[in-house]
């Protein structure tokens, strides 16, 4: 993948609800917030997400203009206008270039991603499954993910998730690739990052699984399930009964970078 000059701003909104400091006594079962927007000058892409007890509901992708939401159930929580996510990213944007002239310009390592390859479903020869490649430890939010079947690109039968923000500020995200497996076949999940000297190719073949585990994606199943490499299951509101939603207190932490090396944050302003 070949970068060219550009500026990735982030922007984390910390929306809090109940805020300890503030709250008292008051006391929440659980908690909806603005998660982490940004804005990028590098191919001008964007993203506004908000949060439900401390996961992703659901985004707003500046290219597409629309909502996105995580799984279509949740749509049954909430409306919401795509034109409100919007305004954030904008406001992020118009505020890009001051970002970066009051950053310190310290550069930070980039992070090579790490790459996970497993099936949906426990493996049948002939029979439909789904292989989810999860990606960890992304940042900046510019990354490509390619499906490779038996050394050849694919591109039917794929579809991506939008970035899932982590506690690190870092970015999880998923490719899911509709597949009948045969024997004799393999693929690969090929990632290009900036945190990459050259893409990044995981192996997977159904003999691979044999005395694998099956795990559940919580993205394409929000049941309990286990994660590889320990990862949370995370609480998705496909778990619990809606709350009322209160008004949060609003802390933006605003982030600037040189689009090759990444700039580490230097200043944290409220609005």
């Amino acid at each position: 993948m070949v970068l060219h000059g550009g500026l990735v701003l982030g922007l984390h909104i910390l929306m809090t609800l109940l805020s300890p400091q503030k709250a008292g006594a008051i006391k929440a079962d659980h908690m909806g917030s603005y998660g982490p927007a940004f804005y990028q000058s590098y191919d001008g892409s964007g993203q506004f997400t908000y949060d439900f007890d401390g996961e992703q509901l659901f985004s707003v992708d500046l290219k597409k203009r629309e909502a996105v939401w995580r799984l279509p159930e949740f749509s049954n929580f909430a409306d919401f206008d795509p034109q409100n996510g919007l305004r954030g990213i904008a406001l992020i944007r118009a505020h890009l270039d001051v970002l970066v002239e009051r950053s310190n310009h310290t550069r930070a390592t980039n992070v090579p991603p790490r790459v996970t390859v497993l099936p949906k479903s426990p493996v049948a020869l002939g029979q439909p499954n789904v292989l989810i490649c999860i990606v960890d430890n992304i940042f900046p939010p510019v990354i490509n993910i390619t499906w490779l079947h038996n050394g050849q690109t694919v591109t039917e039968g794929v579809t991506q998730t939008s970035f899932y923000a982590q506690p690190d500020h870092s970015f999880r995200k998923f490719h899911y690739l509709t597949f009948v497996p045969s024997a004799g076949d393999f693929y690969d999940c090929k990632v290009e990052h900036w945190g990459l000297d050259e893409p990044l190719f995981t192996h997977w073949a159904p003999g691979d699984y044999a005395a694998a585990r099956h795990h559940r994606d919580p993205g394409l199943c929000p049941r309990p399930g286990a994660w590889p490499g320990g990862l949370p299951r995370g609480r998705h509101p496909y778990h619990h009964r809606q709350t009322p939603v209160q008004l949060p207190q609003v802390m933006i932490l605003l982030r600037g970078w040189d689009v090759r090396e990444t700039l580490r944050p230097s200043f944290l302003a409220s609005f």
